[in-house]
């Protein structure tokens, strides 16, 4: 995309339909008649000739080999662009392929050199010698010899490297370390961290400001850093003599509020105007006529119920900001503060709660009745698919897919304890739903790569790598210390895992060992083969157990993702038979529990890893959330707003332990959903009218479709297609969505 500087008008715009696209690379030639951009997973580099009014013409790209010497094939995955001082090499960071390619511009040819795990950016020395890259799966930079490729050497520097940014005015690269919220600074004459800078927004304050894009301002005196996690751009003044101050040391003088999720910074020629690319602009909104299993298929990609996908309705944006001035610093400043509610007292652990009779503490490790807590997870509904016709609470029942013929336990909990009418995922898909379920938060590197994983056609050649599947989705300063379980064995609180970061019976990710001794062997993972009353089976097994010994650990994870559906799939249950099959679930394990020993200090809460996979009217992240237990409300309408990290906040004050990152520090633990005065009476089950045995025939909408889709791990299928299906297995083929309300196609091309 184009844009005119001083106006802000959109010159052009190139697109590419999946499976072709971009990448986070992009770079000019010294001479500015050449632009050069990372395909990502198409293996190549693009080249675009810049015309006299600065727009752009596609001519023939550069593509990296995919094959080694050794025959074996590579997929590089391009991410960042270099082009050397005098127009005749491009470098590439190479994300997927733990390496750089070296690119001859005149003759086309690519040598390969090794870095470290997934690299992000590549930056060269003023001198032109030397090239850095930065190992976004790691904690390092890589030095390598320009002319050769080899590598000189390595350089620790804070977790999850992103950006790089060479100041030749003082001979130093400065590094984003995203998820340690700090830079490296690193003197160039040497190679060595010479002093690194804090970003933390206050004094003690968890990880979670992901600093992921620098800018330098013209007099190279002023750093300008994008907080992907904070939504603002810090403005640090660099270490150096300042008039009439004499020696100073580097300085945050203030933050700048912008969009959601700032990934990049520049600076105008004058220093007088910053410009921030916003990933995620102003965020989704409601999706009434979006996903839907059953309807979908009679629907052209155009409409607008392809459009409602909350993977393509959010929308970057680019915020032009005058350069502020002290005092307008001053103000800008507290915005942030006030936008990202920073505690007043500089202590994340208060929760600032004030209501006397809450069972929930207000401090880590103050006494509560609570003492076990039980954590369910789910797949992918929306609050209206599931509770739109509840008859309380805000929601739309022409949007309900599932009542009480498929949903009495999930439905009759909610309306005997408390319907939470304004709960959201903070994430968009299944991605990032696993990190923010058990992280409090997903990192840069989940968040830039999970949308190649998703594209329409197969997607754009990224694998589904966020359930455990590397280190470089672990955000926080220790890629081992990053999960609620972490945070558990840390604090030496018992806890079970049920199902989380498994795949049927397989193992539990290997990057998760303290997780995978904490797992029940005889519960599978996520799998849709099987039925979620085999996972019941096994989990009621392990809790008569618990009840034998007269001891239950303090948490539990329980995975239950049957309601994902196998959408029409022939000789699959049908999706209400695949949600009357969790429902039941859901049913059995309060049932169970609340018959039990146990049940007088136990609170059970279950959620949506996301809401991706249905429409809402409110907002496409709002989802279906249950907390249950005898302190909760009871027949009461709680609308609060809540989202995952405040569920999450609350499980962590009932555990003892402290926030994992800003966000969950931030947000509001769920009191209102509590009450002082305890209710034991149990919970029995109610099995669904809804047969769970019911099955997909050959003819069903859509079944020649989602038998092609897979399965095998959560969100791999199209979400879109696959909800069309749903929608149409339950309301039939010829049924008709309510109109929408917004429109971006989820096949969006990548501009």
């Amino acid at each position: 995309m184009v844009l005119d500087a001083a106006t802000g008008a959109v010159r052009q715009t190139i697109s590419y339909t999946s499976p072709e696209g971009l990448f986070v690379g992009v770079a000019f030639s010294p001479d500015g008649t050449h632009v050069y951009a990372s395909a990502g997973g198409n293996n190549k580099v693009r080249v675009y000739d810049v015309l006299a009014d600065r727009t752009l013409v596609e001519g023939a790209p550069i593509p990296l080999p995919t094959i080694d010497p050794a025959g074996v094939t590579v997929n590089h995955f391009p991410a960042g662009v270099a082009v050397s001082a005098d127009g005749r090499t491009v470098w590439t960071a190479n994300s997927l392929s733990d390496s750089a390619s070296i690119i001859d511009v005149a003759t086309r040819t690519v040598r390969v050199a090794p870095v470290g795990p997934n690299p992000y950016a590549v930056a060269l020395s003023p001198d032109g010698h030397r090239a850095y890259v930065s190992n976004w799966g790691a904690a390092s930079v890589s030095v390598l010899d320009a002319a050769s490729g080899a590598t000189e050497g390595v350089i620790p520097v804070g977790e999850h490297p992103s950006a790089l940014l060479v100041n030749p005015k003082r001979d130093e690269l400065y590094v984003a370390d995203t998820d340690s919220d700090q830079l490296s600074v690193i003197g160039l004459q040497h190679n060595t961290v010479t002093r690194t800078i804090e970003l933390a927004p206050y004094h003690h304050a968890p990880v979670g400001s992901n600093p992921n894009a620098l800018a330098l301002a013209p007099d190279g005196a002023t750093l300008y850093v994008a907080n992907a996690g904070a939504d603002d751009v810090d403005v640090v003044r660099l270490a150096g003599s300042t008039p009439g101050r004499g020696r100073s040391g580097d300085v945050v003088a203030g933050r700048i509020p912008t969009g959601w999720y700032p990934t990049g910074v520049e600076v105008s020629d004058d220093g007088g105007t910053i410009y921030v690319a916003n990933a995620k602009g102003l965020g989704a909104g409601p999706n009434p006529n979006g996903p839907n299993p059953y309807t979908d298929a009679q629907r052209r990609p155009s409409d607008e119920f392809a459009a409602q996908y909350v993977g393509s309705m959010i929308k970057g944006t680019l915020s032009v900001i005058h350069t502020p001035d002290a005092k307008a610093l001053e103000r800008e400043t507290a915005q942030v503060a006030r936008n990202n509610h920073y505690p007043a007292g500089g202590n994340p652990e208060d929760t600032g709660a004030q209501q006397s009779n809450s069972v929930v503490p207000r401090h880590p490790g103050d006494p509560s009745p609570i003492t076990h807590v039980i954590y369910v997870v789910k797949e992918n509904r929306t609050y209206d698919q599931v509770l739109g016709s509840l008859g309380k609470g805000n929601g739309d029942p022409a949007l309900n897919l599932f009542d009480d013929s498929s949903a009495p336990n999930i439905r009759g909990l909610a309306r005997r304890y408390v319907t939470l009418d304004n709960f959201y995922a903070a994430a968009e898909v299944s991605a990032d739903g696993w990190n923010w379920s058990t992280a409090a938060t997903a990192n840069t590197y989940t968040q830039k790569t999970w949308e190649a994983n998703y594209s329409d056609n197969g997607g754009r050649n990224h694998p589904y790598q966020y359930e455990g599947g590397t280190f470089a989705t672990a955000p926080g300063r220790t890629p081992d210390n990053s999960y609620l379980w972490d945070a558990l064995d840390s604090a030496g609180v018992s806890y079970r895992n049920f199902g989380f970061w498994r795949f049927g019976t397989g193992p539990v990710a290997s990057t998760a060992p303290n997780l995978a001794a904490h797992t029940e062997p005889t519960y599978p993972g996520y799998d849709l083969t099987i039925s979620d009353q085999t996972r019941m089976d096994a989990y009621t097994a392990a809790f008569h157990q618990f009840e034998a010994t007269g001891s239950m650990p303090s948490m539990q994870f329980v995975r239950l993702p049957q309601d994902h559906t196998r959408g029409t799939t022939p000789g699959a249950p049908t999706p209400r038979a695949m949600v009357a099959d969790n429902d039941l679930a859901v049913g059995r394990l309060v049932d169970l529990v609340s018959h039990s020993r146990f049940w007088r200090n136990t609170t059970i809460f279950v959620v949506e890893d996301d809401a991706q996979a249905g429409p809402d009217h409110v907002d496409a992240h709002r989802t279906e959330a249950l907390v249950i237990s005898p302190y909760t409300q009871h027949h009461a309408v709680d609308s609060t707003f809540y989202s995952t990290v405040s569920m999450l906040r609350t499980m962590e004050l009932f555990a003892g332990i402290k926030p994992l990152t800003q966000f969950d520090a931030a947000a509001v633990p769920m009191l209102n959903t509590f009450r002082g005065r305890p209710d034991y009476q149990p919970y029995t089950a109610q099995v669904p009218a809804q047969s769970l045995t019911e099955t997909n025939s050959a003819t069903a909408p859509m079944a020649a479709q989602s038998a092609a889709m897979d399965f095998s791990a959560a969100d791999l299928a199209d979400d879109q297609l696959l909800n069309r299906a749903i929608w149409q297995s339950v309301k039939g083929a010829g049924s008709v969505m309510p109109a929408g309300r917004h429109a971006a196609p989820r096949s969006t091309p990548d501009d």
